[in-house]
């Protein structure tokens, strides 16, 4: 079996656990607003792979894995090819290499809920806990989210919640007092993390003559970044990582 495929980034370190080979997969139907990969939203845009290919990168790098590091599937949106990253998990495990796939919650076909099953852990990128404007941000209607949830907590995957902050748009104290409403009905996460908009990909949007929506919207301001990720109800990785200090 083979999949399309942007890239691969070798001993990555904020995508999971450890370290890690980050697999960007090919291929999105959401058109988030402050997308800073556009050149990943078509499917056959990338380099073919297959499977046993992706094994053989991965296991150059198992030494460095350690007991927490492993693969992470990330996009694109991963989940849109879904038989061909289970095929790929599933030999990744007969390797002794965990796999994680990095999902925005916005496609859900036949396929999902038996990759979901062979990811050791989920990373949930929630858009908004708001179905309007998470519609409004991504194109994509909010229920392949939803789904992907009940997926998650049924097959109880330890999960990661990361929400992208922009200006204007979710950075105040009311969105993060929703956001936590939302993700109670979310069991065994184990970590949350706030990440700042920024607009580096911006140049890419013009280089394919889409046009930039956020265009002029300022960078998230660090400071108030860090005070958002003070009112969240779980500690985020930083904070764990200050705790374990």
């Amino acid at each position: 079996m083979t999949g399309y495929l942007h890239s691969i980034e070798t001993m990555g370190a904020v995508d999971g656990p450890g370290i890690r080979t980050v697999v960007f997969m090919q291929g999105c139907f959401a058109r988030c607003i402050y997308c800073h990969n556009p050149d990943t939203w078509k499917l056959n845009g990338g380099k073919v792979y297959e499977a046993n290919e992706i094994v053989k990168i991965a296991k150059r790098y198992k030494p460095y894995y350690g007991k927490d590091g492993g693969v992470t599937f990330s996009g694109g949106e991963p989940l849109l090819q879904g038989e061909f990253i289970t095929e790929c998990m599933k030999a990744l495990k007969k390797e002794g290499i965990n796999s994680i796939i990095d999902t925005s919650g916005t496609y859900f076909d036949e396929h999902t809920a038996y990759a979901i099953e062979q990811a050791q852990m989920i990373i949930l990128d929630i858009k908004h806990w708001d179905a309007k404007l998470f519609k409004e941000i991504t194109s994509i209607s909010q229920k392949n989210l939803l789904k992907i949830i009940e997926i998650i907590n049924k097959k109880e995957k330890p999960v990661w919640i990361r929400q992208v902050i922009v200006p204007g748009i979710n950075d105040t104290e009311n969105n993060i007092k929703r956001l936590n409403e939302f993700i109670k009905n979310i069991k065994n996460i184990e970590n949350i993390e706030l990440l700042g908009y920024h607009n580096l990909g911006e140049a890419k949007w013009e280089k394919l003559n889409l046009k930039y929506r956020l265009k002029g919207t300022p960078q998230m301001d660090p400071k108030k970044l860090e005070k958002l990720n003070n009112l969240l109800n779980f500690p985020t990785r930083e904070m764990l990582m200050h705790l374990e200090k």
